[in-house]
């Protein structure tokens, strides 16, 4: 029994030893501050020269698309660098090594620009597409590990990364490779687009979804306008004012008070409605220049709607006029219309 009973205490004890002890936490984050501390030394190793600058003109000069490939984790590199690419103003994608040996060469024509990312340059789907690349005539650029590997020999042009040492424990993982990798093609994108007229309105026309690029809508796109948009004169009663806000399609909040000459010079609101009602004040045949807010704040139809939202937020108001230059109102934003579209 006696036996018995010290071999179990013996297997308990094994147990407990193989059971992994729970790393702390103070470890585990500064295991993470080494993976970033390498990753930011090897973009900081990286030594832009002319090839940069030829890559560069390369895309200004393209009649085409900008081709950027990659396979396994440079592959999706590839693709964000495309994206920024297109997003930013220059036609670009992203075609897939492998399918490109299956027929999606076909996506590539004469007058393209092909970057290729391989950090080693023995990437063998990339290496299989050069013969068939220089036969369509694309011009190749390969972001590579430096200017003798098999790839760098095929291109065109070479961006040389260095030998980057990975921030992976085995040293095998890509990690500060492909942070190099992508560090290089958002200063090609970044390099492109200071280098041609791209301005706000255009990024907003390709960024149309997103919160971004409703932000940078312009407000005669937003507002209410025509017979949305409410207006009186400032000798009208009350009870037109009232009027005017019950039945403006969408009921707004609001109404625009204008002078004899259709310039604003007013805005009355349901919180001024309340107010009169709250004080007993329920004499509704006075003008509407005796309870109306004057100089009210406004924007311009060729405002942003960021611009104008940010109005809405620091003033804490629900409506806002938007004038033309001579003053008058050409229409109504109301803070509804700001949170339909997400911009709020």
């Amino acid at each position: 029994m006696a036996s018995r009973t010290k071999a179990r205490v013996v297997r308990l004890s094994r147990s407990r030893a193989k059971t992994p002890t729970r790393p702390r936490v103070r470890d585990l984050v500064e295991h993470g501050r080494t993976v970033v501390a390498a990753e930011a030394r090897a973009i900081a190793a990286v030594r832009l020269d002319e090839s940069f600058a030829e890559a560069v003109r390369w895309i200004l000069d393209c009649k085409g698309r900008v081709v950027v490939t990659g396979m396994g984790k440079p592959g999706f590199v590839a693709q964000k660098i495309s994206a920024t690419l297109a997003s930013t103003g220059t036609p670009s994608l992203y075609v897939h090594p492998a399918e490109a040996a299956h027929g999606d060469l076909g996506r590539i024509a004469k007058d393209d620009v092909v970057i290729a990312l391989s950090n080693s340059g023995e990437t063998e789907e990339i290496l299989r597409l050069l013969p068939a690349l220089k036969k369509i005539g694309a011009r190749i650029v390969a972001v590579t590990r430096d200017r003798v590997n098999p790839l760098a020999r095929g291109a065109d042009l070479v961006l040389a990364i260095g030998n980057v040492e990975e921030a992976c424990p085995l040293k095998l993982a890509p990690t500060a490779s492909t942070a190099v990798l992508l560090a290089i093609g958002d200063a090609i994108a970044m390099t492109v687009l200071a280098s041609r007229p791209f301005d706000r309105e255009e990024y907003a026309l390709f960024h149309p979804g997103g919160k971004l690029g409703r932000g940078l809508m312009k407000v005669h796109e937003l507002m209410r306008g025509a017979e949305s948009n409410p207006v009186v004169r400032e000798d009208q009663p009350l009870s037109a004012a009232v009027a005017v806000m019950t039945e403006t399609p969408g009921r707004p909040g609001a109404t625009a008070v204008v002078d004899a000459a259709g310039k604003l010079v007013g805005i009355f609101t349901d919180g001024d409605l309340r107010r009169l009602v709250e004080h007993g004040e329920t004499d509704f045949a006075r003008p509407v220049s005796s309870a109306m807010g004057r100089n009210p704040r406004t924007v311009r139809p060729d405002a942003l709607v960021g611009d104008a939202a940010r109005v809405l937020r620091q003033a804490r108001i629900d409506q806002v006029p938007v004038v033309d230059a001579e003053g008058r109102p050409v229409g109504l934003l109301d803070v509804q219309d700001l949170l339909a579209a997400k911009i709020l």
